[in-house]
């Protein structure tokens, strides 16, 4: 029995509102964003009372993985439309920095030219001190992509630290080259 898809997704019935569409897809608004869910044939919802239940048709193990599954993206659908979802990153490097113009992310990482990124519709880019850029959208999935195709422009390397990493990552650094006798 899945635990996860067992467990019912709460909502704030004042800032969020969930919908069921007719071809089996959860629809979940708040503020001025809107998430959709698109589920199996086997997995149903059922919203009653500020909460979203999911139930199954059979148990075998494929639809107790689906209902799990499903549960958490519509938890992460409630939470990125009520709160959002952020990312942050560093830019480690001499030289290395960030800005935003209009819709484009800057980045001076190093190479010969400066790195230009088209910031996709529903994702907010915010740089403080250069150094440090803050991904923020409603969409999860998006967020992260966003965040590692930015990360990937210069991904931190093990000698130095250089590069672009994760706030909360840790770069294991290796020692460097060790002298002849």
């Amino acid at each position: 029995m899945s635990r996860v898809g067992k467990a019912p997704v709460y909502f704030d019935k004042k800032d969020v509102q969930v919908s069921l569409t007719g071809d089996n897809t959860v629809v979940v608004k708040g503020g001025k964003n809107t998430l959709s869910v698109k589920m199996k044939p086997q997995i149903k919802a059922k919203i009653e009372e500020g909460q979203v239940v999911l139930t199954r048709d059979n148990d075998e193990p494929q639809s107790r993985a689906f209902q799990g599954l499903y549960r958490s993206l519509i938890q992460n659908a409630v939470t990125g439309v009520s709160k959002g979802w952020t990312r942050d990153l560093e830019l480690n490097g001499v030289g290395y920095r960030a800005a935003v113009t209009g819709k484009k992310l800057e980045m001076s990482l190093g190479y010969s030219h400066p790195i230009v990124f088209e910031i996709p519709e529903g994702i907010e880019i915010k740089v403080e001190k250069q150094t440090k850029v803050s991904i923020t959208g409603a969409n999860k999935e998006l967020v992260g992509q966003v965040a590692a195709k930015v990360r990937g422009f210069r991904p931190p390397e093990p000698y130095l630290g250089k590069g672009v990493k994760y706030a909360d990552e840790v770069i294991r650094r290796k020692a460097g080259k060790s002298a002849g006798k």
